[in-house]
C-alpha cells in the first residue's frame, strides 16, 4: 500500500527511492509487525483474561502442565494482525504471491480460531473434530494449489526441485495441486503438534521463516538464482516482505509467550503459521528444503504417528508420551531445557537447509 505513496514521493524526494527495495521493505515490515505486537500484546492479554479466554489442559498430559490451566489463549490473533497489517502496508499488493500466501494464512487462522472458540465455549481441550478440521484445511490447501497452478507463468513454478542437484527438476503437471495440499496441510498440523511448550513452536517458525525468506529473495532475483542454481520464480522475491512481517510478529509474540508464558497462541496461531511456512516453500519451490529446515516439526509429527501406530499394534508405547517434547519432560528435563534445545536443533537444521543453496 505505502509503496504506491513512496513511488509518488520519489519523484519529489529521491530519498524515498530506498523504499522500492524489497530488502528495505522487509526490514520495515519486520519492525512494523514487531512494534504492533509489543504495543497491542498487553491490551490483548488483559482482554483475554477479562473475557476468561483461558487454556484448557488435557488431563492425560504431563502433571506439570496443570498449573497452566486458565492462561489466556488465542494469542495467535496478535501474530495474524501483525503479519496482515505489516504486509498490507509494505508489500507490493499487485503481486499474486503476496495475496495467495496471506489469504491462505488467514484462512487457516480462521479454522484454528473457530477450533479455539469451540474449546472455550465447551470448556474442554478438544474443539473441532479431527475430520472436520482436516476437511477444512484440505479445502483451503487444495484451493491455494489450484490458484497457483492456474496462475503459473513458467513451467518451473509447478515442478519439483530436488536440493543438492542443479539439473534435477521433475515436472509435476496437475500433481502440483496435491503436493501443495500435502505441504501446506502437513506443515500446519506439524506446527500445531509442536505447540505444546512455552515458545517451543514460535521460535522455530521464525527461524525457518527466515531461512525461507532468503530462498524467496534469491529465487525472485534472476542474477542470484542463476548464480546459485535455483529456479527463478518471477515475483517470489516480494515474499521476503511477508516473511519479515512473520518474523516480527513471531518475535513480538515470543515476548509474551516465553517461559513462563503470559499467553498461548492457540490453534489460531499454530495452524496459520504452519500454513504460512508451507505456502512460502511451495511458491519458492523448496518443499524438500522445508522438510530439512523444519526437522523439529517433522520429528514431532513422526513421534505422534509412530506412537499411535505402535500402540494400536502392540498395546505398548515407544515414547513415554507424544509429541516428543513431552517424552523429554517425563524423562526429567525442565521445560526451558527442552525448549532451548529444540531451538538449537532448528538453528542447525536451518543452516543445513541454507547450505543447499551452494551444495548443488
Amino acid at each position: 500500500m505505502l509503496i504506491l505513496l513512496t513511488e509518488w514521493l520519489t519523484a519529489h524526494f529521491t530519498v524515498f527511492n530506498v523504499v522500492q527495495y524489497q530488502t528495505f521493505r522487509a526490514i520495515l515490515g519486520t519492525l512494523t509487525a514487531l512494534g504492533i505486537g509489543l504495543l497491542v500484546g498487553p491490551w490483548l492479554i488483559r482482554t483475554l483474561e477479562r473475557r476468561q479466554v483461558g487454556q484448557h489442559v488435557r488431563q492425560e498430559g504431563p502433571v506439570s502442565h496443570y498449573s497452566k490451566a486458565g492462561t489466556p489463549t488465542m494469542g495467535g490473533a496478535l501474530i495474524l494482525v501483525g503479519i496482515s497489517v505489516s504486509t498490507l502496508l509494505w508489500g507490493d499488493l499487485s503481486n499474486r504471491f503476496v495475496w495467495v500466501v496471506l489469504l491462505t494464512t488467514l484462512a487457516f487462522g480462521a479454522i484454528g480460531g473457530y477450533d479455539d472458540w469451540l474449546k472455550i465455549r465447551e470448556k474442554r481441550s478438544e474443539g473441532l473434530s479431527a475430520k472436520m478440521k482436516f476437511a477444512a484445511q484440505s479445502v483451503v490447501g487444495l484451493f491455494a494449489g489450484l490458484v497457483l497452478y492456474l496462475s503459473a507463468v513458467a513451467p518451473v513454478e509447478t515442478a519439483l526441485i530436488v536440493p543438492f542437484f542443479k539439473e534435477l527438476v521433475i515436472p509435476l503437471g496437475w500433481w502440483f495441486i496435491p503436493l501443495t495440499w500435502l505441504v501446506v496441510v502437513g506443515a500446519s498440523n506439524a506446527v500445531n503438534l509442536t505447540d505444546g511448550l512455552d515458545g517451543l513452536a514460535v521460535m522455530p517458525t521464525v527461524l525457518v521463516g527466515g531461512g525461507l525468506g532468503i530462498f524467496a529473495y534469491a529465487s525472485g532475483n534472476a542474477l542470484f538464482s542463476d548464480y546459485l542454481g535455483i529456479p527463478f520464480v518471477a515475483g517470489a522475491g516480494e515474499l521476503i516482505v511477508f516473511v519479515g512481517a512473520l518474523i516480527g510478529a513471531g518475535l513480538a509474540f515470543l515476548w509474551f509467550n516465553t517461559y513462563p508464558a503470559q499467553v498461548f497462541m492457540g490453534d489460531i496461531g499454530a495452524l496459520s503459521l504452519g500454513a504460512a511456512l508451507g505456502m512460502v516453500a511451495v511458491v519458492v519451490r523448496q518443499e524438500l528444503v522445508l522438510f530439512i529446515m523444519g526437522g523439529v516439526f517433522v520429528v514431532e509429527t513422526l513421534s505422534v504417528m509412530l506412537q499411535v501406530f505402535w500402540y494400536q499394534r502392540t498395546g505398548r508405547r515407544i515414547f513415554r508420551m507424544a509429541p516428543l517434547h513431552h517424552h523429554f519432560e517425563l524423562k526429567g528435563w525442565p521445560e526451558p531445557r527442552v525448549i532451548v534445545r529444540f531451538w538449537i536443533a532448528t538453528v542447525i537444521l536451518v543452516l543445513v537447509g541454507l547450505a543447499t543453496l551452494k551444495l548443488r
